[in-house]
């Protein structure tokens, strides 16, 4: 079995510099080529055979000829290699295969229990990939990269959930490792919220470098884009507003051991919580959605405080970071402008006017695809990194030399 995870030497052919080039798609000429990075022809075409071989670019017919035999184009093939991505919650998980532009091929969700563990949910996760694949006609071998997002704290540089406070036996686990065992490919994994936030954007806000995305559900947290860039923090803990304190909490208890957390009053367990003490029968995002769609008086109130509490975080977030978009995703961003209404009513409020002059805090338009979204744009981006090239031909090279 050849291994995916070690640090390959790049090929002398230098592939995966001309492959970024041909990122975008757009098909080019040899001589467009030659002439956009100062190689000779020769020599771009032995770093195109590379590319060629492994099959992720190859030509077109389609170039106008000004006379004699026509050009003939290289460019992307964006099928040929799937990437594979996964949005694991508390209690929901998603899968979806994509091509390398990030075009949906398949996709399959069902409820889980992220707390019975990473083998039983892993061991779904790799049993719902291989029939994905087998749906769409294609292999294990064809998955060039994964991106999984889970609902806790993780450690990027190593894909190890850190003291997830929702996830029994996540701790330290070898997310990557395990799952390596039975699809040999890159595996990357991030906390859901930071790849629900590049989803998002590459979603819905391409041309926004500075945005926010703010989860609002079981638990509450935030992902940072700035200088379009998702920033994660020394540690990983970038955004994690679910455990600022604010004002209305005083002493409440918190699941993460604190008390007067954001998430202790403004969540969705929260606010159920509260609805149950005026006699209202919720246990779920779902009844409190219910009871706001039929004008329930106390469920709007609640949703809306709740929107005051996230919008207390929030204003700080806005005077330290100047987002021009603040997305609001999550089960309980499905209530709709009651929340939002109240996050806008303490953010415009206590925000210097001109952070706020053309803020736009909106409910997410990526939606519950937000994170799938992510997962593939994260992966796609290893995948087609110059590292993520060079790893592919010198494998493709392993694999020719092995054959003959």
């Amino acid at each position: 079995m050849v291994d995916l995870t070690r640090a390959a030497a790049p090929p002398t052919v230098g592939a995966s510099e001309l492959f970024q080039i041909l990122r975008d798609g757009v098909p080019r000429t040899r001589a467009e080529l030659a002439a956009r990075t100062g190689l000779s022809r020769s020599t771009v075409s032995v770093r195109l055979d590379a590319l060629v071989e492994v099959g992720l670019v190859g030509p077109l017919d389609t170039a106008v000829s000004t006379g004699g035999r026509p050009p003939a184009q290289i460019a992307l093939r964006p099928t040929a290699r799937v990437v594979a991505a996964a949005d694991l919650g508390a209690s929901h998980g998603r899968v979806a295969l994509t091509d390398l532009m990030g075009n949906r091929l398949a996709m399959d969700e069902a409820r889980i229990d992220i707390a019975e563990g990473p083998v039983p949910i892993l061991e779904w996760l790799v049993g719902r990939l291989d029939l994905l694949l087998d749906r769409i006609g294609r292999r294990r071998e064809d998955v060039v990269a994964i991106g999984i997002g889970l609902p806790g704290p993780v450690e990027f540089s190593t894909g190890r959930p850190a003291n997830p406070p929702i996830m029994r036996g996540w701790d330290g686990f070898d997310v990557p490792g395990w799952v390596r065992q039975h699809i040999d490919t890159h595996v990357l994994v991030d906390n859901d919220v930071n790849i629900a936030a590049l989803g998002e954007r590459e979603h819905a806000w391409p041309d926004v470098d500075h945005m926010m995305f703010v989860k609002v559900a079981t638990g509450i947290g935030s992902g940072i884009v700035s200088e379009g860039r998702l920033q994660r923090g020394a540690q990983g803990t970038a955004g994690d507003i679910g455990h600022v304190r604010v004002a209305r909490a005083g002493e409440v208890p918190c699941h993460c051991g604190n008390t007067g957390c954001l998430e202790a009053v403004a969540s969705g367990p929260a606010i159920a919580r509260a609805l149950r003490a005026k006699g209202h029968d919720v246990t779920s995002s779902d009844d409190i959605l219910a009871l706001v769609a039929r004008a329930d008086i106390d469920a709007i109130g609640a949703v809306r405080q709740a929107g005051r509490d996230i919008g207390e975080v929030l204003a700080t977030c806005v005077s330290l970071m100047n987002p021009a978009v603040i997305a609001l995703g999550g089960s309980m961003a499905q209530a709709g402008e009651h929340l939002l209404a109240g996050v806008r009513e303490v953010v415009y409020s206590r925000s210097m006017p001109l952070a706020t002059s053309h803020l736009v805090i909106a409910q997410s338009r990526a939606g519950s695809a937000a994170a799938l979204h992510g997962a593939s744009a994260l992966a796609i981006d290893y995948a087609l990194s110059p590292a993520g090239i060079d790893e592919m031909v010198a494998v493709g090279e392993d694999r020719r030399l092995v054959s003959s």
